[in-house]
């Protein structure tokens, strides 16, 4: 029924815009029917696929396992499931990798992953595992050639990175290793996108690069976000919200319209694409799909 074998890295140079959303694995029946249901909601927009993503340690594997296996045989979206090397050896991620593809999924993001006591503390190895992303990525290459393989991307640097000219040296890193494509993490502005893209072509980074759009809905949860990140909200962005924060509704109308802008302005700049993090819920990407006059 799915498409489930087309190589997203393909599609993204073929040159039509591409739109995909992120989920994450719920964590009990409840999130499970409001997953379920988000996903069917935004099936009808037609995305050019959909990611899964992997909690801290690998601890929801499994689910996300069942997860990209049900969108490739009960959907028509094209699946991608996230991989980290936090605590897997070499072995665990064969075992992994045979079980993507048991279940039909040919496309994964390699991710170094946020260390085991989270974002901003120390790295931990794992004995026998692999330490980057850029390993990942030449592992996977060399252990399940049929997949195709997308990997991060920072628009200011990752968190860890110690200048941004590095973390363009760790792009061209995992390009080197065999990725095909690169999804950032949230972008706040414009110019930090077109920034990211302009620093990784100078070094020789040909793929695809899409940025990743969150919009505001809630300050606070917002504000959280951005500072796992390592990052700040823009000030010409809190300049819009922070009138408005004693009304949520407010809140979200704007948060809306400048996610719209946003995307505008990425698109109208070259970018292949937008990835949207919908957090589980479908209605924010539905209205922003609409604002845009995206929706088919």
């Amino acid at each position: 029924m799915g498409h489930g074998t087309a190589h997203i890295g393909e599609l993204l140079r073929r040159g039509d815009r591409s739109f995909s959303f992120e989920f994450f694995p719920p964590k009990d029946e409840e999130g499970e029917a409001i997953l379920w249901r988000s996903i069917s909601e935004l099936e009808p927009l037609n995305p050019t696929f959909v990611s899964v993503t992997y909690g801290a340690g690998g601890n929801t594997r499994d689910r996300t396992i069942a997860i990209t296996g049900r969108i490739a045989s009960e959907t028509s979206m094209l699946p991608m499931a996230h991989l980290t090397c936090v605590g897997h050896t070499t072995a665990e991620l064969a075992v992994i990798l045979g079980q993507l593809e048991d279940a039909g999924v040919r496309n994964v993001l390699a991710l170094r992953g946020d260390p085991p006591g989270g974002p901003g503390t120390p790295w931990v190895s794992t004995d026998g595992g692999v330490e980057y992303a850029a390993e990942l990525v030449s592992y996977i290459r060399e252990s399940a050639p049929q997949l195709c393989v997308g990997v991060a991307a920072f628009p200011e640097g990752h968190r860890d990175a110690e200048s941004l000219e590095l973390d363009a040296k760790v792009m061209k890193a995992k390009h080197d290793a065999g990725a095909q494509f690169a999804i950032t993490e949230m972008v706040l502005r414009a110019s930090d996108y077109f920034g990211l893209v302009e620093r990784s072509r100078a070094l020789g980074v040909d793929f695809p690069i899409v940025p990743g759009i969150m919009p505001i809905l809630n300050l606070n949860s917002m504000r959280r976000m951005v500072e796992l990140s390592g990052r700040e909200m823009p000030q010409e962005t809190l300049d819009r919200i922070l009138p408005l924060q004693d009304d949520p509704a407010a809140v979200r109308a704007e948060g809306i319209r400048i996610a719209t802008e946003l995307c505008d302005d990425l698109l109208a700049g070259g970018a292949p694409g937008l990835h949207f993090y919908t957090l589980n819920r479908s209605k924010a990407t539905r209205e922003i799909f609409e604002a845009l006059k995206l929706a088919v």
